[in-house]
Protein backbone atom coordinates (compact mmCIF):
# COMPACT_ATOMS: atom_id res chain seq x y z
CA UNK A 1 0.00 0.00 0.00
CA UNK A 2 1.40 3.57 -0.98
CA UNK A 3 2.09 5.71 1.81
CA UNK A 4 -0.28 8.11 0.82
CA UNK A 5 -2.87 5.47 1.25
CA UNK A 6 -2.42 4.67 4.82
CA UNK A 7 -3.91 7.25 6.43
CA UNK A 8 -7.47 7.28 4.16
CA UNK A 9 -7.67 3.26 4.46
CA UNK A 10 -6.78 3.70 8.49
CA UNK A 11 -10.38 6.29 8.61
CA UNK A 12 -11.69 3.48 6.10
CA UNK A 13 -11.36 0.70 8.51
CA UNK A 14 -12.39 2.76 11.58
CA UNK A 15 -16.17 2.87 9.98
CA UNK A 16 -16.61 -0.69 10.13
CA UNK A 17 -15.47 -0.76 13.92
CA UNK A 18 -17.55 2.11 14.73
CA UNK A 19 -20.62 0.45 12.81
CA UNK A 20 -20.11 -3.08 14.51
CA UNK A 21 -20.29 -1.15 18.06
CA UNK A 22 -24.05 -0.50 17.63
CA UNK A 23 -25.29 -4.43 18.39
CA UNK A 24 -22.01 -6.19 19.81
CA UNK A 25 -21.73 -3.51 22.65
CA UNK A 26 -25.39 -4.46 24.02
CA UNK A 27 -25.01 -8.22 23.71
CA UNK A 28 -23.27 -8.29 27.28
CA UNK A 29 -26.06 -5.97 28.84
CA UNK A 30 -29.01 -7.67 27.76
CA UNK A 31 -29.94 -9.13 30.79
CA UNK A 32 -29.31 -6.27 32.58
CA UNK A 33 -31.72 -4.17 30.23
CA UNK A 34 -34.31 -6.78 30.42
CA UNK A 35 -34.40 -6.44 34.25
CA UNK A 36 -34.16 -2.62 34.36
CA UNK A 37 -36.85 -2.09 31.75
CA UNK A 38 -38.76 -5.51 32.91
CA UNK A 39 -39.40 -7.14 29.58
CA UNK A 40 -39.39 -10.35 28.03
CA UNK A 41 -36.08 -11.57 26.22
CA UNK A 42 -37.66 -11.10 22.74
CA UNK A 43 -38.63 -7.36 23.68
CA UNK A 44 -34.79 -6.48 24.72
CA UNK A 45 -33.60 -8.63 21.74
CA UNK A 46 -35.79 -6.02 19.41
CA UNK A 47 -33.02 -3.39 20.58
CA UNK A 48 -30.90 -5.40 18.35
CA UNK A 49 -33.06 -5.27 15.97
CA UNK A 50 -34.90 -1.87 15.30
CA UNK A 51 -30.74 -1.56 14.72
CA UNK A 52 -30.12 -3.89 12.53
CA UNK A 53 -33.61 -4.00 10.17
CA UNK A 54 -33.87 -0.06 9.14
CA UNK A 55 -30.20 -0.57 8.45
CA UNK A 56 -30.89 -3.31 5.91
CA UNK A 57 -33.45 -1.35 4.22
CA UNK A 58 -31.86 1.63 3.52
CA UNK A 59 -28.33 0.09 2.34
CA UNK A 60 -30.07 -0.74 -1.12
CA UNK A 61 -30.86 2.96 -1.67
CA UNK A 62 -27.69 4.13 0.27
CA UNK A 63 -25.89 2.05 -2.64
CA UNK A 64 -27.72 4.15 -5.64
CA UNK A 65 -27.26 7.14 -3.79
CA UNK A 66 -23.36 6.54 -3.51
CA UNK A 67 -23.12 5.25 -7.11
CA UNK A 68 -24.98 8.61 -7.91
CA UNK A 69 -23.37 11.08 -5.98
CA UNK A 70 -20.20 9.61 -4.68
CA UNK A 71 -19.45 7.29 -1.29
CA UNK A 72 -18.21 9.81 1.27
CA UNK A 73 -20.89 11.98 0.68
CA UNK A 74 -23.35 9.56 1.62
CA UNK A 75 -20.84 8.29 4.40
CA UNK A 76 -20.10 11.04 6.52
CA UNK A 77 -23.64 12.35 7.55
CA UNK A 78 -24.48 8.89 7.81
CA UNK A 79 -22.36 8.31 10.57
CA UNK A 80 -23.19 11.95 11.88
CA UNK A 81 -26.63 10.46 12.25
CA UNK A 82 -25.71 6.89 13.80
CA UNK A 83 -24.06 8.96 16.33
CA UNK A 84 -26.94 11.25 17.23
CA UNK A 85 -29.21 8.38 17.09
CA UNK A 86 -27.24 6.54 19.53
CA UNK A 87 -27.19 9.78 22.02
CA UNK A 88 -31.10 10.49 21.68
CA UNK A 89 -31.03 6.66 23.10
CA UNK A 90 -29.04 7.94 26.26
CA UNK A 91 -31.09 10.64 27.07
CA UNK A 92 -34.20 8.56 27.07
CA UNK A 93 -32.64 6.09 28.82
CA UNK A 94 -31.37 8.31 31.72
CA UNK A 95 -34.20 10.91 31.96
CA UNK A 96 -36.94 9.15 30.78
CA UNK A 97 -39.87 7.54 33.10
CA UNK A 98 -40.65 4.65 30.76
CA UNK A 99 -37.95 4.56 27.78
CA UNK A 100 -38.29 0.97 26.14
CA UNK A 101 -40.05 2.80 23.16
CA UNK A 102 -38.29 6.09 23.23
CA UNK A 103 -35.23 3.67 23.54
CA UNK A 104 -36.55 1.80 20.35
CA UNK A 105 -37.34 4.57 17.83
CA UNK A 106 -33.82 5.75 18.91
CA UNK A 107 -32.39 2.75 17.55
CA UNK A 108 -34.30 2.91 14.39
CA UNK A 109 -32.74 6.18 13.79
CA UNK A 110 -29.33 4.94 14.68
CA UNK A 111 -29.95 2.13 12.19
CA UNK A 112 -30.75 4.50 9.27
CA UNK A 113 -27.40 6.00 9.85
CA UNK A 114 -25.70 2.56 10.02
CA UNK A 115 -27.31 1.82 6.58
CA UNK A 116 -24.90 4.21 4.79
CA UNK A 117 -21.89 3.05 6.47
CA UNK A 118 -19.71 -0.34 6.17
CA UNK A 119 -21.29 -1.37 2.82
CA UNK A 120 -19.87 1.74 1.16
CA UNK A 121 -16.26 1.52 3.17
CA UNK A 122 -16.35 -1.92 1.30
CA UNK A 123 -17.32 -0.26 -2.13
CA UNK A 124 -14.88 2.88 -2.11
CA UNK A 125 -12.01 0.14 -0.99
CA UNK A 126 -13.28 -2.05 -4.26
CA UNK A 127 -12.89 1.54 -5.87
CA UNK A 128 -9.24 2.85 -4.51
CA UNK A 129 -7.69 -0.60 -4.80
CA UNK A 130 -7.80 -2.26 -8.16
CA UNK A 131 -5.23 -4.95 -7.84
CA UNK A 132 -4.48 -8.37 -6.18
CA UNK A 133 -3.90 -6.01 -3.04
CA UNK A 134 -8.19 -5.47 -2.98
CA UNK A 135 -8.17 -9.03 -1.00
CA UNK A 136 -5.64 -7.78 1.41
CA UNK A 137 -7.45 -4.41 1.93
CA UNK A 138 -10.69 -6.24 2.26
CA UNK A 139 -9.86 -8.38 4.71
CA UNK A 140 -8.28 -5.54 6.45
CA UNK A 141 -11.62 -4.20 6.40
CA UNK A 142 -13.35 -7.59 7.61
CA UNK A 143 -10.60 -7.57 10.83
CA UNK A 144 -11.26 -4.34 11.82
CA UNK A 145 -14.92 -5.09 11.85
CA UNK A 146 -14.32 -8.19 14.33
CA UNK A 147 -11.95 -5.91 16.15
CA UNK A 148 -14.69 -4.33 17.02
CA UNK A 149 -16.82 -6.97 18.30
CA UNK A 150 -14.31 -8.12 20.33
CA UNK A 151 -13.45 -4.95 21.87
CA UNK A 152 -17.34 -3.71 21.95
CA UNK A 153 -18.40 -6.59 24.44
CA UNK A 154 -15.75 -5.90 26.74
CA UNK A 155 -16.50 -2.46 26.58
CA UNK A 156 -20.11 -2.61 26.89
CA UNK A 157 -19.46 -4.78 30.25
CA UNK A 158 -17.06 -1.62 31.20
CA UNK A 159 -19.44 1.08 30.47
CA UNK A 160 -22.64 -0.90 31.97
CA UNK A 161 -20.54 -0.52 35.34
CA UNK A 162 -20.73 3.09 35.01
CA UNK A 163 -24.99 2.33 34.18
CA UNK A 164 -26.63 0.37 32.14
CA UNK A 165 -27.76 2.80 28.88
CA UNK A 166 -24.02 4.43 28.93
CA UNK A 167 -23.12 2.60 25.96
CA UNK A 168 -25.57 4.80 23.87
CA UNK A 169 -23.67 8.03 24.69
CA UNK A 170 -20.13 6.22 23.26
CA UNK A 171 -21.60 5.61 20.26
CA UNK A 172 -22.14 9.83 19.62
CA UNK A 173 -18.71 10.29 21.10
CA UNK A 174 -16.60 8.08 18.59
CA UNK A 175 -19.15 7.93 15.05
CA UNK A 176 -19.37 11.94 15.12
CA UNK A 177 -15.19 12.57 14.74
CA UNK A 178 -14.90 9.35 11.96
CA UNK A 179 -17.83 11.04 10.28
CA UNK A 180 -16.21 14.18 9.78
CA UNK A 181 -12.65 12.44 9.64
CA UNK A 182 -14.31 10.48 6.00
CA UNK A 183 -15.14 14.07 4.92
CA UNK A 184 -11.85 15.75 5.50
CA UNK A 185 -9.79 13.19 5.07
CA UNK A 186 -10.44 10.27 2.26
CA UNK A 187 -10.21 11.29 -1.26
CA UNK A 188 -12.83 9.11 -3.69
CA UNK A 189 -10.13 8.07 -6.84
CA UNK A 190 -10.91 10.62 -10.44
CA UNK A 191 -12.66 8.45 -12.65
CA UNK A 192 -15.69 9.46 -15.41
CA UNK A 193 -18.62 11.71 -14.62
CA UNK A 194 -21.24 9.32 -13.46
CA UNK A 195 -24.38 8.48 -15.85
CA UNK A 196 -27.34 10.04 -14.27
CA UNK A 197 -30.32 7.19 -14.18
CA UNK A 198 -33.02 6.92 -12.97
CA UNK A 199 -33.49 4.74 -9.84
CA UNK A 200 -35.98 2.20 -11.65
CA UNK A 201 -32.70 1.68 -14.31
CA UNK A 202 -30.61 1.29 -11.67
CA UNK A 203 -32.24 -1.73 -10.46
CA UNK A 204 -33.10 -2.88 -14.01
CA UNK A 205 -28.63 -2.92 -14.22
CA UNK A 206 -28.52 -4.92 -11.18
CA UNK A 207 -31.24 -7.22 -12.47
CA UNK A 208 -29.13 -8.20 -15.52
CA UNK A 209 -25.81 -8.69 -13.47
CA UNK A 210 -28.40 -11.45 -11.46
CA UNK A 211 -29.32 -12.67 -15.21
CA UNK A 212 -25.54 -13.00 -15.94
CA UNK A 213 -24.48 -14.11 -12.19
CA UNK A 214 -27.25 -14.43 -10.43
CA UNK A 215 -26.51 -18.03 -8.48
CA UNK A 216 -22.99 -16.90 -8.15
CA UNK A 217 -24.10 -13.70 -6.28
CA UNK A 218 -27.16 -15.12 -4.61
CA UNK A 219 -24.74 -18.12 -2.82
CA UNK A 220 -22.15 -14.90 -1.45
CA UNK A 221 -24.95 -13.45 0.02
CA UNK A 222 -26.48 -16.40 1.83
CA UNK A 223 -23.56 -17.00 2.71
CA UNK A 224 -22.29 -13.73 4.45
CA UNK A 225 -25.79 -13.60 6.02
CA UNK A 226 -25.97 -16.98 7.58
CA UNK A 227 -22.84 -16.68 9.39
CA UNK A 228 -23.78 -13.30 11.03
CA UNK A 229 -26.98 -14.94 11.74
CA UNK A 230 -25.68 -17.57 13.02
CA UNK A 231 -22.75 -15.68 15.16
CA UNK A 232 -25.22 -13.21 16.73
CA UNK A 233 -28.29 -15.77 17.48
CA UNK A 234 -25.60 -17.74 19.49
CA UNK A 235 -23.98 -14.33 21.37
CA UNK A 236 -27.20 -13.62 22.32
CA UNK A 237 -27.72 -17.00 23.75
CA UNK A 238 -24.40 -17.23 24.95
CA UNK A 239 -24.83 -13.84 26.76
CA UNK A 240 -28.29 -15.26 28.43
CA UNK A 241 -27.06 -18.75 29.85
CA UNK A 242 -23.53 -17.25 30.93
CA UNK A 243 -26.03 -15.69 33.66
CA UNK A 244 -29.08 -17.46 34.25
CA UNK A 245 -27.45 -21.21 34.22
CA UNK A 246 -23.69 -20.22 35.61
CA UNK A 247 -24.08 -16.85 37.56
CA UNK A 248 -21.80 -14.85 35.03
CA UNK A 249 -21.95 -11.33 34.66
CA UNK A 250 -20.57 -8.02 33.97
CA UNK A 251 -17.19 -7.80 32.10
CA UNK A 252 -16.29 -11.50 32.53
CA UNK A 253 -19.37 -11.80 30.06
CA UNK A 254 -17.87 -9.44 27.69
CA UNK A 255 -14.79 -11.38 28.00
CA UNK A 256 -16.54 -14.32 27.49
CA UNK A 257 -18.46 -13.05 24.28
CA UNK A 258 -15.13 -11.46 22.55
CA UNK A 259 -13.45 -15.57 22.41
CA UNK A 260 -15.48 -16.28 19.28
CA UNK A 261 -15.08 -12.65 18.08
CA UNK A 262 -11.41 -12.40 18.47
CA UNK A 263 -11.25 -15.83 16.83
CA UNK A 264 -13.21 -14.37 13.76
CA UNK A 265 -10.92 -10.93 13.47
CA UNK A 266 -7.69 -13.05 13.65
CA UNK A 267 -9.22 -15.50 11.03
CA UNK A 268 -10.08 -12.51 9.04
CA UNK A 269 -7.17 -10.83 8.69
CA UNK A 270 -4.92 -13.87 7.80
CA UNK A 271 -7.59 -15.64 5.61
CA UNK A 272 -7.27 -12.03 3.93
CA UNK A 273 -3.79 -11.81 3.59
CA UNK A 274 -3.67 -15.27 2.30
CA UNK A 275 -5.89 -15.14 -0.26
CA UNK A 276 -3.89 -11.90 -1.85
CA UNK A 277 -2.24 -13.96 -3.45
CA UNK A 278 -4.43 -16.89 -4.08
CA UNK A 279 -7.62 -16.04 -5.33
CA UNK A 280 -9.48 -18.01 -7.87
CA UNK A 281 -11.49 -21.29 -7.28
CA UNK A 282 -9.51 -20.66 -3.85
CA UNK A 283 -11.73 -18.20 -2.68
CA UNK A 284 -14.58 -20.59 -2.93
CA UNK A 285 -13.21 -23.49 -1.28
CA UNK A 286 -12.88 -21.07 1.43
CA UNK A 287 -15.96 -20.14 2.37
CA UNK A 288 -17.58 -23.85 1.68
CA UNK A 289 -14.89 -25.03 4.27
CA UNK A 290 -15.99 -22.16 6.52
CA UNK A 291 -19.48 -23.32 6.39
CA UNK A 292 -18.84 -26.74 6.97
CA UNK A 293 -16.87 -25.81 10.11
CA UNK A 294 -19.72 -23.73 11.45
CA UNK A 295 -22.19 -26.33 10.88
CA UNK A 296 -19.96 -28.84 12.68
CA UNK A 297 -19.37 -26.22 15.53
CA UNK A 298 -23.07 -26.38 15.88
CA UNK A 299 -23.52 -29.51 16.27
CA UNK A 300 -21.23 -29.98 18.93
CA UNK A 301 -23.40 -26.95 20.59
CA UNK A 302 -26.19 -28.90 20.24
CA UNK A 303 -24.66 -32.10 21.93
CA UNK A 304 -22.27 -31.16 24.33
CA UNK A 305 -23.60 -29.17 27.46
CA UNK A 306 -19.89 -28.83 28.86
CA UNK A 307 -19.44 -25.32 28.97
CA UNK A 308 -15.40 -25.69 28.09
CA UNK A 309 -16.62 -27.60 24.83
CA UNK A 310 -19.27 -25.44 24.27
CA UNK A 311 -16.72 -22.55 23.98
CA UNK A 312 -14.17 -24.40 22.29
CA UNK A 313 -17.22 -24.67 19.89
CA UNK A 314 -17.71 -21.17 19.41
CA UNK A 315 -13.51 -20.89 18.68
CA UNK A 316 -14.17 -22.86 15.64
CA UNK A 317 -16.92 -21.21 14.26
CA UNK A 318 -15.29 -18.30 14.89
CA UNK A 319 -13.00 -19.58 12.72
CA UNK A 320 -15.37 -20.85 10.27
CA UNK A 321 -16.79 -16.97 10.16
CA UNK A 322 -13.62 -15.53 9.46
CA UNK A 323 -12.33 -17.94 6.69
CA UNK A 324 -16.16 -16.69 4.95
CA UNK A 325 -16.28 -12.94 5.23
CA UNK A 326 -13.08 -11.86 3.27
CA UNK A 327 -13.77 -14.22 0.50
CA UNK A 328 -17.34 -13.68 -0.45
CA UNK A 329 -16.12 -9.33 0.48
CA UNK A 330 -13.86 -10.17 -2.72
CA UNK A 331 -15.84 -11.61 -4.93
CA UNK A 332 -18.87 -9.30 -4.54
CA UNK A 333 -16.80 -6.04 -4.51
CA UNK A 334 -15.15 -7.70 -7.86
CA UNK A 335 -18.40 -6.77 -10.06
CA UNK A 336 -18.22 -3.82 -12.40
CA UNK A 337 -17.45 -0.35 -10.61
CA UNK A 338 -20.96 1.21 -12.17
CA UNK A 339 -22.75 -1.94 -10.22
CA UNK A 340 -20.25 -2.38 -7.66
CA UNK A 341 -22.26 -0.05 -5.25
CA UNK A 342 -25.97 -1.37 -5.55
CA UNK A 343 -24.30 -4.81 -5.42
CA UNK A 344 -21.90 -4.32 -2.41
CA UNK A 345 -24.72 -2.72 -0.60
CA UNK A 346 -27.77 -5.47 -1.10
CA UNK A 347 -24.93 -8.16 0.08
CA UNK A 348 -24.33 -5.39 3.62
CA UNK A 349 -28.48 -5.61 3.17
CA UNK A 350 -28.64 -8.97 3.67
CA UNK A 351 -25.47 -9.29 6.33
CA UNK A 352 -27.84 -6.84 8.44
CA UNK A 353 -30.72 -8.77 8.37
CA UNK A 354 -28.95 -11.77 9.40
CA UNK A 355 -27.63 -9.96 12.08
CA UNK A 356 -31.41 -8.73 12.92
CA UNK A 357 -33.04 -11.69 12.77
CA UNK A 358 -30.55 -14.44 14.91
CA UNK A 359 -31.13 -12.91 18.37
CA UNK A 360 -34.97 -13.18 18.12
CA UNK A 361 -34.43 -16.12 15.87
CA UNK A 362 -32.23 -17.81 18.84
CA UNK A 363 -34.74 -16.28 21.71
CA UNK A 364 -37.72 -18.06 19.79
CA UNK A 365 -35.97 -21.26 19.69
CA UNK A 366 -34.67 -21.92 22.73
CA UNK A 367 -38.07 -22.88 23.74
CA UNK A 368 -37.73 -25.55 21.61
CA UNK A 369 -34.42 -27.21 23.72
CA UNK A 370 -30.95 -26.78 23.00
CA UNK A 371 -30.36 -29.59 20.60
CA UNK A 372 -33.12 -28.37 18.13
CA UNK A 373 -31.60 -25.13 18.21
CA UNK A 374 -28.42 -26.03 17.73
CA UNK A 375 -28.83 -28.88 15.26
CA UNK A 376 -31.55 -26.73 13.48
CA UNK A 377 -28.68 -23.69 12.56
CA UNK A 378 -26.56 -26.88 11.92
CA UNK A 379 -28.61 -28.01 8.88
CA UNK A 380 -29.19 -24.24 7.50
CA UNK A 381 -25.20 -23.62 7.58
CA UNK A 382 -24.79 -27.05 5.48
CA UNK A 383 -27.72 -26.67 3.21
CA UNK A 384 -25.61 -22.81 2.29
CA UNK A 385 -22.14 -24.95 1.83
CA UNK A 386 -23.95 -27.30 -0.60
CA UNK A 387 -25.75 -24.00 -2.21
CA UNK A 388 -22.18 -22.36 -2.63
CA UNK A 389 -20.29 -25.85 -3.86
CA UNK A 390 -22.77 -25.99 -6.32
CA UNK A 391 -23.47 -22.58 -7.79
CA UNK A 392 -20.58 -20.30 -7.13
CA UNK A 393 -18.79 -19.53 -10.45
CA UNK A 394 -15.30 -17.90 -9.06
CA UNK A 395 -14.42 -17.43 -12.84
CA UNK A 396 -17.59 -15.11 -13.66
CA UNK A 397 -17.30 -12.66 -10.71
CA UNK A 398 -13.45 -11.72 -10.74
CA UNK A 399 -11.81 -9.40 -12.84
CA UNK A 400 -9.15 -11.25 -14.94
CA UNK A 401 -6.13 -9.77 -12.89
CA UNK A 402 -8.04 -11.69 -9.90
CA UNK A 403 -7.64 -14.65 -11.96
CA UNK A 404 -4.87 -17.53 -11.47
CA UNK A 405 -2.11 -17.37 -13.89
CA UNK A 406 -1.92 -13.13 -13.59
Amino acid sequence: MQQAMKLPFAILCAVPFIMVLGNSMLVPLLPAMRTTLNVSLVQVTLFITAFSLPAGLVIPFAGFLSDYYGRKVIMAPALIIYGLGGILAGLAAWLATSPYYLILGSRILQGIGAGGTYQLAMALTGDIFQSKERTKTLGLLEASNGLGKVVSPIAGSLAGLIAWFAPFFIYGLLAVPVGLAVWFGVQEPAGEKKEKVAFRDYFRDLGLTFQTRGLSVLGCILAGMVVLFILFGVLSYVSDILEATYGIRGVYTGLLIAIPVATMALTSYLSGSYMQQKTGNLLKIAIVAGLVLNAGALVVMGFFANIYAFFLATVVMGIGTGIVLPSVNTLITSVSAKERGGITCLYGSMRFFGVALGPPAFGLAMTMGRLPLFLGAAVLAGVVAFFTASFIQAEKMLPPELLPGH
